[in-house]
């Protein structure tokens, strides 16, 4: 089994709560998107699941253009969501769910947090530990000031 080479692997971003706000716009028009393609990779699914759960109960293949059809947009639609999560990755940016749920790696204190954002929230205004989620988040005691990490408060 090969190891990983470090030097390789691209270094990751850590965001300040001001880098992160700086870059919401750009975050925030491809995380709509992402939303918006996953609504209709949902919809092409269910229709898809409907169209092939009729086509079992008829005798004649009256389904087949839809289901190539639907299928062929369904295919387009996955790629165009996969090309979304991917430039939101390159960012440095996580999604955490197709709601609109991001996550910025931070510093806090010498250790590794996420600053927290969700669409539809005008700033990033939350941060949580990486394994506490979004149930575990916490407002940042000051998300105007700018800072390497170390305004992020309890």
């Amino acid at each position: 089994m090969a190891t990983a080479n470090p030097l390789l692997e691209p270094k990751r971003k850590y965001y300040s709560v001001e880098e992160a706000n700086r870059a919401l716009p750009l975050v925030r028009a491809i995380v709509t998107d992402i939303v918006r393609h996953y609504e209709q990779v949902e919809e092409l699914q269910g229709r898809l699941s409907r169209v092939t759960r009729e086509r079992k109960r008829q005798t004649d293949d009256f389904y087949s253009e839809e289901l190539a059809q639907t299928q062929a947009e369904l295919t387009v639609q996955e790629d165009h969501l996969r090309e979304y999560i991917d430039e939101l990755k390159k960012l440095g940016v996580e999604l955490k769910s197709e709601d609109g749920l991001c996550d910025f790696p931070s510093m806090m204190d010498g250790r590794e947090v996420y600053l927290c954002w969700r669409l539809g929230e005008p700033q990033v205004s939350h941060w949580h530990e990486l394994e506490a989620g979004f149930a575990g988040r916490k407002r940042l005691s000051n998300p105007n000031r700018a800072g390497s990490g170390a305004d992020v408060g309890n």
